[in-house]
């Protein structure tokens, strides 16, 4: 099932992530429990949500180009009331460890689409043999309903970068 622009974001699907924490980001060999945000139209109610996908942590596109135009932006998106979750197929654990590497802060979330499962269901994956990997791309959120869907063709930052969500915000 494709995702649109206009439509409810779909029911059924939640990200694992280790909540941020000014003092456990100090210590790199820390992590807290992963806990769950479930996406259902009783939590999105309300909310700007800023989903950016990666094929992998610590791939070199993801941590060179792509994730820290958000890092460096995070007070933008805070101004904006959004929150933002980067999310790959890695677990919350590799997650949460590469928030720590990139300097990880509010609104931003670094969380797990686990066994790519949200990816799969709108089709927007990266198929490498056996591997299946979340694509690039940015979805927002406003209320509930998809406001931007967008997804990288080939290896570009353009349509899921940090800019092109603050503009549709």
């Amino acid at each position: 099932m494709a995702i649109e622009v206009g439509k409810p974001f779909p029911e059924g699907f939640a990200f694992s992530y280790v909540p941020y924490d000014e003092e456990d980001q100090k210590n790199k060999l820390s992590c807290k429990i992963p806990i769950l945000f479930k996406l259902t139209p009783e939590k999105l109610a309300g909310q700007k949500i800023v989903i950016t996908s990666a094929p992998g942590a610590f791939t070199p596109t993801c941590t060179l180009s792509h994730i820290p135009g958000y890092i460096s932006k995070a007070d933008e998106f805070a101004s904006k009331g959004a929150k933002v979750f980067v999310i790959t197929q890695d677990s919350a654990f590799v997650n949460a460890a590469w928030g720590k590497l990139l300097g990880q802060k509010p609104p931003i979330e670094f969380a797990s689409d686990t066994a790519a499962a949200f990816s799969k269901h709108i089709g927007w994956i990266i198929q490498k043999g056996d591997v299946t990997l979340t694509g690039r791309y940015t979805i927002i959120v406003e209320d509930g309903i998809v406001t931007y869907a967008e997804i990288e063709k080939g290896g570009d930052v353009t349509v899921s970068s940090a800019d092109a969500a603050l503009a549709k915000l």
